[in-house]
């Protein structure tokens, strides 16, 4: 009986360290493994919640609670201005916000393209200080054809006759401004609102006080063309001016030789009572 009793503690002792045995296996291959995953997992990215548009958020918009949403969003690759979910700065009791550019779904919420808690929308918050807004009358021709937008920036030509006396060669053509912005087209502040091409009446640019000057007395006086410079350029125009003669080639006529004036040389005797001139040869 202590045989048989022996026997089985001896082969229970096997099975239990074998079980042992087989656990550590088991377990350091399972370690071995997870440690193989992490090693091929990208490194951990700091988050943070920003606030995005949870649909698309039209101009003039009020923003609501409703309207936006916090996602998690790499912290090195915030966008500046954005609205953080812990900041919480987004709504106020100011006054609600109102969107000044037309924002897609998911799009993150950006300070320039809302207004300040209770604050008004419109043109007015495009314009930057010591510039004033001034409207230019276009057509299909004037106006590049319907291809300006909001933002975009233009030079503009004065095309008129010049009232001068020596002013005989035409009509005149002249780089009167460059680099204008546009800040509305017709009454649309909002580039992302317009699609294809827009035949305007009016754009509205941003001037300062003296270009403004300038430019009423341009369009009181001749014809205003406006020409669309691109995105990336960023020279400086030089002066140009154009008339019809010059276009055509046409040298302006010699001007005519002085003819010099007869000289009258004459004395004046006294005859008596009478006064006579008497001419005599003219001495220098």
């Amino acid at each position: 009986m202590r045989m048989v009793f022996g026997l089985v503690l001896l082969v229970g002792i096997a099975l239990a360290g074998g079980a042992v045995y087989m656990a550590k296996n088991y377990i350091d291959r399972y370690e071995a493994a997870l440690a193989a995953e992490r090693a091929q997992q990208p490194e951990q990215i700091p988050l943070t919640e920003v606030y995005v548009a949870k649909t698309r958020l039209e101009y003039g918009d009020t923003l609501r609670r409703e309207d936006v949403q916090a996602i998690r969003w790499p912290e090195e690759w915030v966008p500046e201005g954005a609205f953080l979910a812990e900041a919480d700065d987004l709504f106020s009791e100011e006054g609600r916000r109102l969107v000044l550019r037309t924002m897609e779904t998911h799009e993150p919420i950006l300070a320039p393209k809302v207004t300040g808690p209770g604050e008004q929308g419109g043109l007015t918050m495009r314009i930057a200080r010591g510039m004033r807004a001034f409207a230019i009358k276009v057509d299909v021709a004037s106006g590049v054809s319907g291809f300006l937008r909001p933002g975009d920036r233009v030079d503009v030509y004065w095309t008129g006759r010049v009232d001068a006396p020596d002013a005989n060669r035409g009509e005149v053509t002249k780089l009167i401004q460059t680099g204008i912005e546009l800040v509305a087209v017709d009454q649309q502040a909002d580039s992302s609102d317009l699609s294809g091409t827009t035949i305007a009446r009016t754009v509205t640019v941003a001037a300062t006080p003296q270009q403004v000057a300038a430019l009423a007395q341009a369009q009181s006086t001749g014809r205003l063309s406006l020409s669309l410079v691109g995105a990336n350029d960023d020279t400086v125009s030089q002066a140009v001016q154009v008339d019809q003669m010059g276009l055509l080639g046409i040298a302006p006529p010699p001007e005519p030789e002085a003819v010099p004036e007869k000289e009258d040389c004459t004395i004046r005797t006294r005859r008596g009572s009478e006064v006579v001139n008497i001419e005599i040869p003219c001495t220098n």
